[in-house]
């Protein structure tokens, strides 16, 4: 490729902070549940390329036969890669792309497209680098070039909508449509250039959200007798408890307590669906042997990301719920409910 940024380009990233920044200067946008990835064209030639630096134009045919149908000759793009299923972006199907077999990933190309939403031009389509410029000047670029270049693609390769309206950042944050569909707001300074490889230019603000869930086992601290981790499960449908997560964020001081609380409930039934593991009585070493409980304790935790029947990572602890019934702790309150994140990516297409 004759372009002058070349793969693998670090991009940009951003701080995670607890609050949305305020004040003259920032630029607001969705932040979007999906894999991050730079688009580079040059003629035929199509790369994208991961936030690590991987390729993944095979993982995604679709996109590289999409981005050559764009008139310009070439550019880089930055963006989010997205599939939409139903009225939502759906993480597992993106997952499901990571695949060995060339055909099956050409049979999930043809019945799940993927999307790029894109959020910024690093080169334009005479080939010029744009990353010393601000993000201000960017933004102003990347809307020509998508009304020129991108507008006949608009559903597949959106424009993220941006404010620099603290009060819509915080309403896309809240959530847009029950159950929420953005990941969270991202801020970017308007007045500094594309700073590769750095976090000093955005900050990011993750939407977190609360579930109550049913203490179904815990699991030792490596080489110790004293709980390390609470095992999580939520009831579905089928009336059986599943595993779906656990929570560690458990202070050292509270950890005897704790161990205490659960003994009356140790060799309980436990999970009655999906389980973490082979319950095991006889070691406390190996992050695989669990504890069963009797289903009794009620946890409210908070976490981010809820795909493939599970928690995608590990939650907090945020209090007991005694008042609350194990029974009432179902999948409901994880599934997603809203069209949001897909309302805001065609608000402007």
């Amino acid at each position: 490729m004759a372009l002058p940024l070349s793969s693998p380009y670090p991009p940009m990233e951003a701080q995670l902070v607890d609050a949305l920044p305020e004040g003259e200067g920032w630029q607001y946008e969705p932040k979007w549940d999906g894999f991050r990835c730079l688009a580079f064209r040059d003629g035929e030639d199509v790369q994208l390329q991961s936030k690590a630096g991987q390729p993944l134009a095979r993982y995604f045919p679709e996109l590289v036969a999409l981005l050559k149908d764009v008139p310009a000759p070439r550019y880089v793009l930055d963006g989010e890669i997205v599939i939409p299923v139903g009225r939502a972006l759906s993480f597992d199907d993106l997952l499901q792309r990571i695949h060995p077999a060339e055909s099956r990933i050409k049979k999930l190309a043809a019945e799940t497209p993927a999307t790029f939403v894109v959020f910024d031009l690093l080169v334009d389509e005479k080939g010029k680098d744009l990353t010393g410029l601000t993000l201000r000047e960017r933004r102003g670029k990347l809307e020509a070039f998508a009304s020129k270049h991108l507008a006949p693609q608009a559903t597949r390769l959106p424009v993220s909508p941006v404010t620099t309206d603290v009060e819509v950042a915080r309403r896309w944050l809240s959530g847009v449509g029950k159950g929420g569909s953005t990941d969270g707001v991202m801020a970017k300074r308007l007045e500094v250039p594309y700073r590769s490889g750095e976090r000093t230019g955005m900050r990011k603000v993750k939407r977190l959200r609360t579930a109550d869930c049913v203490v179904g086992g815990f699991r030792y601290g490596t080489g110790s007798k004293l709980v390390g981790s609470l095992l999580l499960g939520l009831y579905e449908d089928d009336g059986l408890l599943h595993h779906v997560g656990f929570t560690s964020g458990i202070k050292e001081a509270e950890r005897k307590a704790l161990t205490e609380k659960l003994k009356p409930f140790m060799g309980g039934s436990g999970f009655t669906g999906r389980a973490p593991g082979g319950p095991s009585r006889w070691s406390t070493e190996r992050s695989t042997e669990w504890e069963p409980l009797e289903p009794d304790l009620v946890v409210e935790v908070q976490y981010d990301h809820f795909t493939g029947g599970r928690f995608r990572h590990g939650t907090r602890l945020l209090r007991w719920r005694a008042d609350k019934l194990p029974r009432q702790c179902t999948m409901d309150q994880v599934k997603k409910g809203g069209a949001g994140a897909l309302k805001l990516l065609h608000a402007l297409s």
